[in-house]
């Protein structure tokens, strides 16, 4: 039987000979007795035959020949590499598209001089009721307490609404607060809040999404036809990057209609997986619904496994340590029922839906432990816990023993804290647990499944970018920063295998995808050099020559961008976020 497609170019298996691991029952060998050395890859010219979107044979040119038919079509790459597909494990496509679309970018602005600044330009010329919207508002151009009080000042009567870089708090000013009928006397079912100075008035400090979500409703509306052309520019940034597939951690509004309207018009660049939000201490019916959305999907897109949100994040006080930071915050799940979370964790495994918990705080990684033990695997793929931010050493080798996929985001730690300890996160939760931050190596070394997202749009969406300062612990693009926690760095190899054979295991994929191999999904990515070969600052612009989705090739401009270090900005409420 002729092939529809042969690549010609040298292959890289991340799961080769260099890994004595490969079939183990754990997933994708990452035990500190088989960890993999970086070393240069057979040079001797390969290719890899495609029948009916799958990998049907490897090996060299020569032996790839009788496949050749009339109708074979044939992609030489000279002295390029191919990859299993690039996979971000971690990413928020709809929400983060949408918000990212239009509004004002306050990425890099280091004062809020700067960010005034960048406000000001954006409201130049529009009427005086438009509301002005912006995203990742570093908190650390604060003083103390992030508040709206200086917008007023200088945006006198203006709604303005500032989205936090971990996309968990809004920074708003006293038109939006009034517009919005925020008192500071809400109640909510978890742990969101609006706060309040001492005479009981809103700062414009506004925490966690049920809270959030008074803003976002008097945002303005975007078209289905915006909202899905903003997704559809995003998912094709991220393929010229090298992505062939990211899970979406969330399936909000207007997700569905997106991606529908999307495919009637041509294929999606990549595959989606969406995994629902299950909202913080919702009852067994909304439970339901939700099991009820599980095979939803379209050529390219399907729901698969469900999120939670145990806690919120260290940066606004809300995530659930062990012990109070300095302020007396960050000991409280945002599931303010916690026998309710593990009701739910315990009625999606029973249906044999995977789940996967945002867990940052060191008690709340050991709760979700704990309630993953009690309740075991699901029998489709194992249960995840995503950014597990500081982590005491006697829970690292629970992961690998309750086989319980670590999901981490090392691009929060190169490009949101500093080593000198002086951002907020540090300074809040002090520095024996700052010490504890982002633990990819150690986890590596206790034999956990690593699988690395970028948790887009609050990382870069470029892989290339992420996979690089995994390896540096530092921005790629800036040479003199100094390393964050440099002990934690891993090799190309580790970084390459956590976004292809370790997302595929973390998806209960890893029989389909994550591998070069005959019988496997041709999701491939090719690139002009083996990262492997190439050191962390030329592996972030190594030119993205194609990527292959289902045995699709889709040709990319030979461009290497530069990277960049952060998200672009919003003006859409994000439903379902990190």
């Amino acid at each position: 039987m002729h092939a529809d497609t042969i690549l010609l170019a040298r292959t890289v298996e991340l799961l080769s000979d260099a890994d004595t691991d490969t079939d183990t029952a754990s997933g994708p060998g990452t035990g500190p007795h088989d960890r993999p050395r970086d070393r240069p890859h057979d040079r001797t010219p390969q290719g890899i035959a495609v029948t009916a979107g799958r990998i049907t044979a490897v090996g060299p040119a020569e032996l790839l020949a009788p496949l050749r038919g009339p109708a074979t079509t044939v992609h030489e790459f000279p002295d390029a590499t191919i990859l299993p597909g690039l996979v971000d494990a971690h990413a928020h496509p709809v929400w983060g598209a949408i918000s990212t679309g239009s509004g004002v970018d306050l990425s890099g602005a280091a004062t809020l001089d700067d960010v005034l600044a960048r406000l000001a330009d954006a409201a130049a010329g529009r009427p005086a009721e438009d509301w002005v919207t912006g995203f990742d508002l570093d908190v650390n151009v604060f003083d103390g307490e992030p508040h709206g009080a200086f917008l007023a000042e200088h945006l006198p009567g203006r709604p303005v609404s500032l989205l936090t870089r971990d996309a968990h708090a809004l920074v708003v000013s006293p038109r939006a607060v009034e517009l919005s009928g925020l008192t500071g006397r809400e109640s909510f079912t978890d742990a969101s809040s609006v706060v309040v100075d001492r005479a009981g008035r809103p700062t414009g400090y506004v925490l966690e999404l049920q809270a959030m979500d008074l803003v976002f409703a008097h945002y303005p509306e975007v078209p289905l036809d915006t909202a899905a052309a903003h997704v559809r520019a995003q998912l094709e940034r991220f393929a010229r990057g090298g992505l062939t597939g990211l899970h979406a951690l969330d399936f909000g509004e207007p997700s569905e209609e997106v991606f529908r309207h999307l495919e009637e018009q041509s294929e999606l660049p990549l595959r989606v997986r969406c995994s629902p939000l299950v909202p913080a201490d919702s009852a067994p019916d909304v439970w339901q619904r939700i099991a009820g959305l599980q095979g939803l999907g379209g050529r390219r897109w399907h729901v698969d496994g469900v999120k939670f949100m145990l806690d919120g994040t260290a940066d606004n006080g809300t995530a659930w340590f062990e012990h109070p930071d300095v302020h007396g915050e960050n000991r409280e799940p945002l599931w303010r029922d916690t026998d309710a979370y593990r009701a739910a964790v315990r009625f999606f495994t029973e249906r044999g839906i995977p789940t996967a918990t945002h867990a940052i705080g060191d008690r709340a990684v050991r709760f979700a432990l704990d309630v993953f033990e009690e309740t075991g695997r699901a029998p489709r793929a194992p249960h995840r816990i995503e950014h597990l931010e500081s982590v005491p050493d006697d829970l690292l080798p629970r992961f690998a023993r309750l086989d319980v996929v670590a999901g981490l985001q090392p691009v929060h730690a190169t490009r949101q804290t500093r080593a000198d300890g002086t951002d907020n996160w540090s300074r809040r939760i002090g520095p024996e647990r700052a010490a504890r931050g982002w633990r990819t190596r150690d986890l590596l070394d206790h034999g956990a499944v690593v699988a690395l997202g970028s948790d887009w749009p609050i990382g870069p969406g470029d892989p290339r970018v992420g996979l690089a300062d995994c390896q540096l612990r530092r921005p790629v693009e800036e040479p003199d920063a100094v390393p964050v926690q440099p002990g934690q760095a891993v090799t190309a190899r580790e970084a390459y295998r956590a976004m292809t054979a370790a997302a595929a295991y973390a998806a209960g994929a890893d029989g389909e995808l994550g591998r070069i191999a005959p019988g496997f999904t041709a999701d491939l990515t090719v690139l002009a050099a083996n990262p492997l070969d190439l050191d962390p600052q030329a592996q972030a612009v190594n030119p993205v020559l194609a990527t292959v989705v289902g045995g699709t090739v889709q040709l990319h401009p030979r461009i290497a961008p530069a990277p960049t270090p952060a998200a672009a900005p919003g003006t859409v409420a994000p439903k379902d976020q990190p």
